[in-house]
């Protein structure tokens, strides 16, 4: 069952790229180029799925696809999804994100944004319970040129940390503290379009397990990616995630005896395509 609905998250997320990467959609798009509305597609794989540090695919590769649209004046809206394990997550094959808000800027070099944020994982639960993994947050961040710093705000209980599923209480409330930094390396060493991309990200429980061990952690990372012409994009990251008295020696819902560190080190690889 769980190969069946994996495939069909495969074929799903191709089937969205597919689909607004077509030659009517470009060409859709060639004759609307002065248009204020913009719509792009985009699909990838990864080596490892990192979120906020953690692993969400057992430390195996994950493809990905998304699709977004923007306005002019700054409204924006998007789907993204992304294969996961059900080792992780009961009976779960595939993340959808659904998010929206506005980026605002006060000149050329000073941004703002706000913005929501849904993490859905369909038919997958905690074991045992009919707690679902899903997550909603409130967004808000200010940017000065390739630097930002973005608070997110959990609405609804962190991904479905509450009593049903192994901690003291609810964790709505739950924040996670985002700076990025994403510096352009200079065309005469590097080449065109090669960025450094660096992060330190901190998420903020307002509930310890039942057995009374605070969740909250430190996430890092820093890479290089190259963008070429055709909208290709490659890179390679390192990523690290503290907390490891919790998160070291996971066991997987499948199998108890199989144990990996969802943080820890770890080094992934990156392939896009954007249309």
């Amino acid at each position: 069952m769980s190969v069946k609905r994996t495939s069909y998250a495969l074929v799903s997320l191709l089937g969205l790229s597919a689909l607004l990467s077509s030659p009517l959609h470009a060409a859709e798009a060639d004759s609307a180029s002065s248009s204020p509305h913009t719509f792009t597609a985009n699909i990838g794989v990864v080596s490892n799925y990192i979120f906020r540090g953690l692993t969400q695919t057992w430390n195996k590769p994950a493809l990905q696809a998304g699709a977004d649209y923007s306005h002019a004046d700054g409204w924006y809206a998007g789907v993204w999804g992304s294969s996961i394990t059900d080792k992780q997550y009961g009976d779960g094959w595939v993340e959808l994100d659904l998010y929206g808000g506005y980026n605002g800027k006060f000149n050329d070099d000073w941004s703002w944004t706000v913005g929501l944020l849904g993490v859905y994982y369909p038919g997958a639960e905690y074991p045992g319970t009919s707690q679902s993994y899903d997550n909603v947050e409130v967004n808000a961040g200010i940017g000065y040129k390739w630097i930002t710093a973005k608070l997110s705000v959990a609405v609804t209980d962190y991904f479905g940390a509450n009593k049903d599923s192994g901690y003291k209480g609810g964790s709505s409330g739950t924040t996670y503290w985002d700076l990025t930094a994403n510096i352009p390396l200079p065309e005469e060493t590097f080449s065109k379009d090669v960025t450094l991309p660096v992060h330190v990200g901190r998420t903020n429980y307002t509930s310890d397990t039942a057995a009374g061990v605070d969740p909250s952690y430190t996430d890092y990372k820093v890479g290089i990616n190259k963008t070429f012409d055709g909208g290709w994009n490659v890179g390679v990251a390192y990523t690290y995630a503290s907390n490891g008295a919790l998160y070291d020696n996971t066991a997987s819902l499948k199998n108890a005896n199989d144990k990996i560190d969802l943080g820890g080190s770890n080094v992934v690889l990156n392939l896009t395509k954007t249309f």
